[in-house]
């Protein structure tokens, strides 16, 4: 049961799982990329390292602000990822619409940093 006010807590347990889930694949993709795991969970500074991992320069930071725009941008970037280590270009539709399971195959599969 809950309330009208507030989420069940069924779904805040969801989602601290989900949260932990993509952490920890982040953490991984960062660390194969050869980028410190933990600036996955400092705000702002992970999005510099990901622009670092995609060899895309610092100023798409401003792009990523602009609403609209931002959803391109991080298109791009999660297409220039996926490429980074190996895998298909298509492969970004699956990173979009299944991350949950994507992030963590990319992390712990056999694909490889070729940045």
């Amino acid at each position: 049961m809950y309330d009208s006010a507030g989420a069940s807590p069924a779904l805040i347990v969801l989602w601290i799982v989900v949260s932990i889930v993509l952490i920890i694949a982040n953490w991984k993709i960062f660390t194969k990329a050869g980028k410190p795991g933990w600036a996955i969970i400092i705000p702002i500074y992970n999005i510099i390292v990901m622009l670092q991992i995609v060899d895309k320069p610092l100023w798409w930071i401003i792009m990523l602000i602009i609403p609209g725009v931002n959803v391109v941008f991080m298109i791009m970037i999660l297409y220039n990822l996926v490429l980074k280590f190996g895998q298909p270009g298509w492969h970004v539709i699956l990173a979009l619409f299944f991350g949950i399971i994507y992030y963590p195959y990319l992390a712990f599969s056999k694909a490889s940093y070729t940045g």
